[in-house]
């Protein structure tokens, strides 16, 4: 298991811009919640699955399987 940045850097680029503005909250959801600070709990719970492979919900981290 892996999580890395998205490789797309403009991407990764704007949500840390908006990571910023939002005080650590992730950009894409309105509220700031404590289970929205980056890295948010859905994200978290993602990582634990060992089934699961894809993006955060930002598309700014992915996991990896291997």
């Amino acid at each position: 298991m892996a999580v890395r940045l998205n490789e797309d850097k403009e991407v990764v680029k704007r949500i840390q811009e908006g990571l910023k503005m939002k005080d650590g909250y992730c950009p894409c959801r309105l509220p700031k919640l404590p289970e929205y600070k980056c890295m948010c709990k859905e994200f978290k719970e993602q990582i634990a699955d060992p089934t699961f492979e894809g993006y955060c919900h930002c598309m700014l981290y992915y996991k990896s399987k291997d």
